[in-house]
């Protein structure tokens, strides 16, 4: 396939860029548009953070460095992109950092004035990235339309983190790109598919329509207690690749079923990757993953702590987690990508019980269990999830 276009949402800090960005993804993949959002900005965020508790997120978000080394891997991951891609920017972006422009195809401007309007325009043309969007936000108020072509401008309210944005300008920015965005799924799929390690591939989303999980407004939203279904309909010890959107603990619950066979999964920054074991052992000083260890009567809370915005999937034979006591179950934590959990989970096999903490749902969920007494897809109340 040719390669997939790359929407980049540009404008200063607190324009609503994140949850126009939030508000737009689900509105795709409501429409059934297969894409990924790159954050393009080492601020700890995601769909988490505004899916879950406020008050939560301002405790987990942890704002990292936009350091010469993160912008070379979000340019090696947008020059590489596997998905068509939204591309959520920083607002103050430097000259280096504005090499991420030059991997994007297109251009969506959101900024309160006419003055942030020319500034960001005029990043995009000496870029060469057309501008198909100039929409100026406000906090309040009606959102209106002033033209649809060449460029779709119009005033676009209502940015406001936990909430959908909802309205006219809304509709017709998610319309528009859903137009650039659009490949067929299945054609997707099979593209993927075939380049795959593993023979059997799990689609998420077929496997959902299989199990007669309801979709809600277009979407899989899995569900803890779907997790005894998706265990006892795939086969167990048996080499295993999912593919399409999941949850840490849906995923962590897979590769427990397969192992120790071999499992990989469809990873939108990387393409396809496998968990491997990781080492047994306290990491050392400076190790870009390090971690915390809150210990309770029944489990081990294991937070993971990545000491850098985006972990690297070659750096795995490099990493090291804590050891524990295998009579004691363990709760994993931490924003980190599913392939680390995928490899954490695997390497803690022999222990009696995994759970992974979920912010949105202020809890862990049950993956894997050897003890009655802890039943898989069962939710646990971490009292110190980060």
């Amino acid at each position: 396939m040719e390669l997939f276009p790359a929407v980049f949402i540009g404008g200063p800090p607190h324009s609503g860029k994140s949850v126009l960005t939030y508000s737009l993804t689900r509105a795709l993949r409501q429409r059934e548009i297969e894409h990924y959002v790159i954050r393009a900005a080492p601020d700890g965020e995601g769909d988490w953070a505004n899916e879950a508790d406020q008050v939560l997120v301002r405790t987990l978000r942890v704002k990292g460095d936009f350091t010469q080394a993160f912008t070379d891997s979000i340019c090696e991951n947008l020059a590489k992109r596997h998905l068509p891609l939204i591309v959520d920017t920083g607002g103050r972006p430097t000259p280096y950092q504005e090499r991420i422009f030059d991997c994007c195809t297109h251009a969506v401007l959101l900024t309160p004035d006419a003055d942030a309007m020319a500034y960001w325009r005029s990043i995009a043309e000496r870029h060469g990235v057309p501008v198909v969007a100039e929409l100026t936000s406000r906090l309040q108020g009606d959102q209106s339309i002033a033209s649809t072509k060449p460029i779709l401008r119009g005033t676009i309210t209502g940015l406001d983190r936990n909430k959908t944005v909802a309205g006219p300008t809304f509709d017709a920015l998610a319309d528009l790109l859903a137009g650039i965005l659009y490949y067929d799924p299945d054609e997707l799929y099979r593209f993927h598919e075939r380049r795959c390690p593993i023979e059997t591939v799990i689609h998420l989303h077929h496997l959902a329509r299989t199990l007669s999980i309801p979709l809600e407004r277009g979407e899989v939203r899995w569900k803890p207690h779907h997790v005894p279904l998706v265990l006892d309909y795939l086969p167990e010890k048996t080499p295993l690749a999912l593919y399409g959107r999941g949850t840490n603990w849906l995923y962590t619950a897979v590769v427990l079923l397969a192992s120790p066979a071999p499992f990989a999964h469809f990873d939108p920054r990387l393409g396809w990757v496998e968990a491997r074991p990781l080492s047994i052992g306290q990491p050392s000083a400076g190790y870009p993953l390090q971690f915390r260890l809150h210990h309770s009567p029944d489990y081990v809370h294991v937070e993971a702590l990545p000491q850098s915005p985006y972990l690297e999937y070659n750096e795995l034979n490099a990493l090291r987690i804590p050891p524990l006591s295998t009579g004691s179950g363990v709760i994993l934590s931490g924003k980190i990508p599913h392939w680390l959990y995928t490899s954490i989970a695997i390497s803690y096999r022999d222990i009696a019980w995994v759970g992974v903490y979920q912010p949105q749902l202020q809890c862990a969920v049950i993956a894997y269990s050897t003890d009655p007494a802890y039943s898989v897809g069962g939710c646990i109340q971490v009292y110190n999830p980060n």
